[in-house]
């Protein structure tokens, strides 16, 4: 820890050092409404946050929602391969199932596995990601250990129709296409989108089915919404995303229909003069049908997520304000043919179950500068019962422009299907269904500063976890310790906006005194763009340190392998015709570098994508 640190103050320090040779103001996202369930400006919350607008994904022409986040300050991808493969997030090293992911405040992802597809999401209908890092338990429930993405579906903002249309290509025979139109007529708004990915793909798979892996996806978004003279509102917002995909599995070449669909209906009131309620009814499906490359199918699952919510806003004064609530999930499982070798085994044991939370939050503002964030929850859940979470934050925003601040708090993850329910194999594999839920307590220390010439943030952070599910059975056996250092820095100098992320973290299972599989311990990413005219040049540069993964002997035994660091270069442009035509290009993995995040999974090589845009 002691290089962490030093290493982090030499990035604290270069900081100071650019405010005084920069010329432009660095602005940070103003708020985020994730870390709180409510609007409050960043700069009053010790959550640390990463948030992505339209205008971000764009800038960065990311084809994919696992591109985007390739850099984010403490996340870390682990990709079988291209377009539509695999792709495991660990927020601040905890496991992939340790994200809850919202779209439109419902909660998405399969119930059986307990992760989210974030490869077969459609960017293209996507106006703003929130990245949370740390425990939100206290305010979401299961699955916030490491944090909370929340993904927002595109809005029509601007008063006249919008139309926007785009067509592009590259390498693996990739084509892609999006539309959309959106307006705002009088106070209702409006935005309907389609978009449509196609691409042959690579072979993902080391020493398996050389053929191509392909991938196809359509998506489609739509969102409506309607303010009122008293001041409520009522919006309702539609995502989908169907399509196939092929992949190499350790029988050869396999393939997979998708399809994923989310639907949001809220409304929201003035109660009183300074009490807000909203009403949110969602569904969430997963649903995914396999198949052996002879056609056979391999196994069907299905799962539907039912989410209720009821949040109050309370305007206590100036400074104080408070937000009461109230959570409600089912769960449901209709999957079968799960393994189509074993006569009988097509079923779950149970095929729903029910989650009801209660929570508060407390935003206090205390001798002008401090502000403090306090939240508690109550989780009721039918697989084990009650669980009880809370958070406590402090910020100090001083006259200098330095703000110091800490949080602690507490998180748990409930089992998912798979691990309870999974029925008996005959060879001694079952689920568990006395699984206790994963737990962790985490704390966080860190500065940071903004300033007339730059921003920056440094953080520090400890999580325990334990009661980790593993095994097969699954038993909770395990236990993880996890000390991390955050670091960014974002600044314009010479004309150019630089902004640089460093992430270093020590995820260790506590039994063997080993790193987590698939974690790499060093992060550092470097952003930098401008624009000249009228072109738009910008370059990416990612750099990773090595991960530990699994292997398997010739007796089928577990052996542990070390997946080498590498250094990616990306280069992206874009020429503006007119004010409505842009045409863009990016180069990615300029130097062709040969690495993998996960064991015999290629990762792709030199690859470029070239588009056309139109936007009145």
């Amino acid at each position: 820890m002691q290089k962490i640190i030093v290493s982090s103050l030499l990035i604290t320090g270069f900081s100071t050092t650019l405010q005084a040779e920069t010329s432009e103001v660095t602005t940070l996202p103003e708020k985020v409404v994730t870390a709180t369930r409510s609007d409050f400006k960043n700069e009053e919350l010790a959550a640390a946050s990463t948030v992505y607008t339209r205008e971000d994904i764009e800038r960065s022409q990311a084809r994919t929602l696992p591109d985007l986040f390739k850099g984010s300050l403490g996340v870390d991808l682990a990709q079988s391969g291209g377009y539509g493969q695999t792709t495991d997030v660990f927020l601040r090293g905890t496991n992939p199932g340790h994200v809850l992911v919202l779209i439109d405040g419902i909660k998405v992802g399969s119930a059986t596995s307990g992760t989210t597809a974030y490869e077969l999401l459609p960017i293209d209908q996507i106006e703003r990601v929130e990245i949370i890092r740390g425990p939100q338990s206290s305010l979401y429930g299961s699955e916030a250990i490491g944090g909370v993405i929340q993904i927002f579906t595109r809005k029509g903002k601007e008063g006249k129709t919008k139309v926007a249309l785009q067509a592009g290509g590259g390498s693996y025979d990739t084509a892609q296409t999006a539309g959309s139109v959106s307006g705002k007529i009088d106070n209702s708004w409006y935005n309907l989108g389609v978009s449509h990915i196609n691409s042959q793909g690579f072979s993902v798979k080391q020493n398996s089915d050389p053929d191509r892996d392909g991938y196809e996806n359509t998506g489609l978004n739509a969102r409506i919404g309607h303010h009122f003279d008293n001041n409520a509102e009522l919006e309702a917002s539609f995502m989908r995303a169907e399509g196939i995909k092929q992949y190499d599995s350790s029988y050869g070449g396999d393939n997979a229909a998708f399809a994923n669909h989310v639907i949001s209906l809220s409304g929201s009131m003035d109660m009183t003069d300074n009490l807000r309620s909203t009403v949110r009814l969602g569904q969430s499906q997963d649903q995914l049908q396999t198949f052996l490359s002879d056609s056979t199918n391999d196994g069907h699952f299905y799962t539907t997520r039912w989410n209720a919510s009821w949040l109050n806003q309370l305007h206590i004064n100036d400074d104080q304000q408070m937000v009461l609530g109230s959570d409600y999930r089912l769960d449901e499982v209709e999957s079968d043919d799960l393994d189509s070798f074993s006569a009988g085994f097509n079923s779950y044991q149970e095929r729903s179950r029910y989650d009801v939370g209660v929570f508060t939050e407390l935003h206090s503002r205390l001798f002008d500068r401090h502000f403090l964030n306090t939240s508690l929850r109550w989780d009721k859940n039918q697989a084990f019962g009650d669980y009880v979470t809370g958070n406590i934050g402090w910020r100090f925003n001083s006259e200098t422009g330095i703000s110091p601040f800490a949080s602690f708090g507490n998180a748990f993850k409930a089992p998912n299907f798979n691990e309870l329910y999974w029925p008996d194999d005959g060879f001694g594999g079952h689920g568990n269904p006395n699984l206790k839920p994963e737990e962790s307590r985490s704390f966080e220390v860190g500065l940071a500063g903004k300033h007339r010439l730059a921003s920056w943030e440094l953080r520090a952070y400890h999580t325990d976890a334990d009661q980790l599910i593993a095994g097969w059975p699954p038993v909770n056996v395990n236990k993880a310790r996890i000390e991390g250092i955050e670091a960014e820095i974002s600044t314009n100098w010479l004309g150019w906006h630089h902004k640089l992320a460093m992430s270093i973290l020590e995820p260790i299972d506590t039994s063997t005194g080993l790193r987590l599989q698939r974690r790499t311990d060093k992060t550092l990413s470097f952003d930098m763009s401008r624009s000249l005219n009228a072109f738009d040049v910008g370059a990416n540069v990612l750099a990773q340190g090595d991960r530990p993964d699994l292997a398997y002997d010739a007796a089928f035994n577990p052996v542990r392998v070390n997946l080498h660091g590498f250094v990616t270069v990306d280069l992206r442009t874009a020429y503006h015709i007119d004010k409505n035509w842009m045409v863009s290009a990016k180069l990615n993995n300029l130097f062709n570098e040969i690495y993998q995040t996960a064991n015999t999974y290629i990762t792709a090589d030199r690859n470029f994508f070239i588009s056309i845009h139109y936007n009145n």
